[in-house]
C-alpha cells in the first residue's frame, strides 16, 4: 500500500542525466491503423525512502525516440501551419458572459513587421535545467520566480513579453483568433482536443520560461511544476497563495485554497457547485492515485495519449488524449472561480487561464506527464512520426521580443530544449484499479445478451441520444479471447462517437463497462470505470456546436473484470456536467495498432 503521507520534505535530486528505469524500447515506425467493426453502432533530503526507486526515477526526461505511432498512409501533407498574426481577429470562441473588462477578450498579440525567424536548437551545454516541484521550491528559487513575474507584469502593455500579453497567447490559440492558413474549408486553429495539445503547450512554456529568465538575468531559471499527481503536491502550491506576491491571483475558487486536496476527476454542476460531497482526505488521495494510473498506465497507444490527428482543413477538436481529458481539464475547472466569476475565470476558461501564474506550473506538470509516459513499459509508448504532426508549426515571441517559428518535431525531447524535471516519487504506479463482481456480467453470461426491461438498456439503434440521464447500452465486440501477442499488437478501444455540445459550459460524463450499479456510483478505484470525457468551457460564436469523440483503451480493463471472452459488454454513460446539453451519435469498439 502506498504511503498517504502529506509531508513536504524535499527529496534528493540524484542526477540530471535522463535515463529510463525500464528496459530500453526499440524506436520503431508504427502505422496508426484503426480497424472498424462491421457491427458498430449506428449513426529527497530528509524524505521517506519507502518507495520503489524505479517509481521515483521515471519522472526524469529521457531516452525518447522521434519515431512513433501515427503515420496515416492516406493523409496528404497538410500540417497545421503557424498563423499569420497580422490577420488575428475577434474570437470565434469567446466566453459566454462578458468579462469584467471587455479588453480581456482582445487577444491579438502585438504584430511585428520584422517577421519570424526559424527556431534553432541550442547546442547542449552538458547540463540541463531542472524544473523543480513547486511544493519543495527553495527560498532563493522562489524569490527569483516572484521577481521575474513582477518584472514581466511591469513591462509596457504593448510588449509581447508582458504578462497579460503572454496570457493572450493562450487566449488567441485556444479561442479561435487565428484562421488555419490555406484551409480549403475556412477553419480556425484550436490547439486543444487533438495531437497538438502537448507540443503547443511545451513550446508556450519554453518561451515563457526563457522570458522570465532573461528579465532576472538568469539563463538557468526554471519554472516550478505543480506536482498534483503526488500527495505532497495535492493542494494549490502555497507559493501561489500569498496575496502580496506577484504569483497570486484572486480569481481562484476560495473553497479550494490550501489545505484543500484537489480532486483530479473533479466535476461541477451547471451552477458551479461540486457534483458530489468532498471525500475524506485519505479516500481522495487514493482516488487521485487510481485516476493517474488509469490515465497513464492503461493508455498504451500513442493516439490514446496524445489525441487524434488534426490537419489543415479539419474542423477543430477531433478528440483529446487521456491526460488532456483528465486530469488536465478537471484541474482547470477545480482551480477557477466558478462561484464568483461568470465564466469560471481565471483557470476555468481558456481565454483567461493564462492570467493565473499557477497555469504555467499546472501545464509544466502536464508536460512532465509526456516525459513519464514514454518511460513506462510498452513497445508503443513512443512519439508520433506522422509528418503532418512533426511539421505542424506555431509562432511565439522569445526573450528578446523576436518572433520565432517553431515546429512540433523540435519539441519531442525536453532535453534538447535544455530541461528535465526534478525526480519525485510516483506512488500512483502502484494503484491498479480493483475488479468487482458485476451482476450485469453474470446476466450477460447467463442469457447471452442483456434484456432491456431488466437493466434499462437503450439499444444502439436508438442513437443519437441526448445525455440527460444515465444511459446503458450493449456494444458488440468484433474480437474476443485475444492472445497476449494480439493485445500487444492492437489495443481494444471503446469509441464514444459524435459527442456534440456547445462549449459554453464545462461538460463531463463518466464511462463504465459492465458496472452493476444503475447509478454507476463507483469511481476510478474500480476496474469497471473506463474513464471520463471532460472539457474546459469556451463558447463558440453564434452558438455553433463542435463534434468530437472519446477513445478509451479497454484491453486491460476487460481482463480485470473477467469479460475478455464475452461477445458483448454493457456500456454506461453517466452525465456529470452539462446535463441534457450533450448528444452522443453512437458507441462502438475499434482496434488500434
Amino acid at each position: 500500500m502506498a504511503s498517504l503521507s502529506l509531508a513536504l520534505t524535499h527529496p534528493l535530486v540524484i542526477t540530471t542525466t535522463p535515463f529510463a528505469p525500464f528496459p530500453k524500447k526499440q524506436n520503431q515506425l508504427v502505422g496508426f491503423v484503426r480497424r472498424f467493426s462491421c457491427k458498430a453502432s449506428s449513426p529527497s533530503e530528509g524524505g521517506s525512502s519507502k518507495f520503489d526507486r524505479r517509481d521515483m526515477l521515471i519522472g526524469l526526461g529521457g531516452l525518447y525516440g522521434v519515431a512513433g505511432l501515427a503515420s496515416d498512409p492516406l493523409a496528404s501533407a497538410t500540417p497545421i501551419v503557424a498563423p499569420d498574426l497580422s490577420k488575428c481577429h475577434k474570437l470565434k470562441d469567446p466566453p459566454e458572459f462578458p468579462p469584467v473588462d471587455p479588453a480581456d477578450v482582445k487577444c491579438c498579440a502585438p504584430f511585428s513587421t520584422k517577421g519570424a525567424i526559424d527556431f534553432t536548437p541550442s547546442r547542449p551545454s552538458g547540463k540541463s535545467r531542472i524544473r523543480p516541484a513547486a511544493q519543495w521550491l527553495h527560498h532563493d528559487e522562489l524569490a527569483k520566480y516572484k521577481k521575474a513575474v513582477e518584472l514581466m507584469k511591469a513591462l509596457p502593455e504593448d510588449d509581447p513579453r508582458n504578462f497579460i500579453q503572454q496570457a493572450k497567447v493562450h487566449c488567441a490559440y485556444c479561442n479561435g483568433a487565428y484562421d488555419q492558413v490555406k484551409s480549403p474549408s475556412d477553419q480556425y486553429i484550436q490547439v486543444h482536443n487533438s495531437w497538438l495539445f502537448f507540443p503547443f503547450h511545451r513550446w508556450y512554456l519554453y518561451f515563457h520560461e526563457k522570458i522570465l529568465g532573461k528579465l532576472i538575468g538568469d539563463p538557468t531559471f526554471s519554472l516550478p511544476f505543480w506536482n498534483w499527481d503526488d500527495p505532497s503536491g495535492y493542494t494549490i502550491p502555497t507559493i501561489f497563495d500569498d496575496p502580496t506576491s506577484s504569483l497570486y491571483d484572486e480569481n481562484r475558487n476560495q473553497t479550494h485554497l490550501p489545505p484543500t486536496i484537489i480532486d483530479l476527476n473533479y466535476t461541477e454542476t451547471d451552477d458551479g457547485h461540486p457534483s458530489k460531497p468532498p471525500l475524506p482526505d485519505p479516500e481522495q488521495i487514493a482516488s487521485n492515485h487510481y485516476t493517474m494510473y488509469r490515465q497513464m498506465v492503461h493508455c498504451k497507444i500513442g493516439t490514446l495519449f496524445f489525441g487524434n490527428p488534426y490537419r489543415t482543413g479539419s474542423p477543430p477538436s477531433p478528440g483529446a488524449g487521456s491526460i488532456e481529458n483528465v486530469p488536465h481539464s478537471p484541474v482547470h475547472v477545480w482551480t477557477g472561480d466558478s462561484n464568483r466569476r461568470a465564466n469560471g475565470e481565471d483557470m476555468g476558461h481558456f481565454y483567461s487561464a493564462g492570467r493565473d501564474p499557477v497555469f504555467y506550473s499546472h501545464h509544466a506538470n502536464v508536460d512532465r506527464m509526456w516525459n513519464i509516459w514514454k518511460t513506462l513499459p510498452g513497445p508503443k509508448r513512443v512519439d508520433i512520426s506522422d509528418p503532418d504532426y512533426l511539421n505542424s508549426s506555431f509562432v511565439f515571441y522569445d526573450e528578446n521580443a523576436q518572433l520565432v517559428s517553431v515546429k512540433v518535431g523540435d519539441s519531442l525531447d525536453s532535453r534538447k530544449l535544455g530541461y528535465v524535471y526534478e525526480d519525485v516519487p510516483i506512488d500512483w504506479l502502484k494503484y491498479k484499479p480493483k475488479a468487482t463482481k458485476s451482476k450485469i456480467v453474470k446476466m450477460l453470461r447467463k442469457h447471452g445478451i442483456a434484456r432491456a426491461d431488466d437493466v434499462n438498456i437503450i439499444p444502439l439503434s436508438q442513437f443519437p441520444i441526448t445525455l440527460d440521464k444515465t444511459v446503458k447500452t450493449v456494444v458488440e465486440r468484433p474480437k474476443k479471447s485475444r492472445s497476449k501477442f494480439e493485445k500487444e499488437d492492437e489495443e481494444e478501444v471503446l469509441v464514444i462517437q459524435g459527442i456534440d455540445f456547445a462549449n459554453n459550459v464545462a461538460v463531463k460524463f463518466d464511462v463504465y463497462i459492465n458496472d452493476e450499479d444503475d447509478e454507476a456510483i463507483s469511481g476510478p478505484e474500480n476496474s469497471e470505470f473506463a474513464g471520463s470525457f471532460a472539457t474546459v468551457p469556451h463558447n463558440p460564436e453564434g452558438g455553433h456546436n463542435i463534434k468530437t469523440e472519446l477513445n478509451l483503451g479497454i484491453s486491460e480493463l476487460l481482463e480485470d473484470i473477467g469479460a475478455d471472452d464475452d461477445d458483448k459488454v454493457v456500456v454506461t454513460l453517466v452525465p456529470k456536467s452539462g446535463l441534457g446539453k450533450v448528444k452522443i451519435d453512437g458507441i462502438k469498439i475499434d482496434f488500434i495498432s
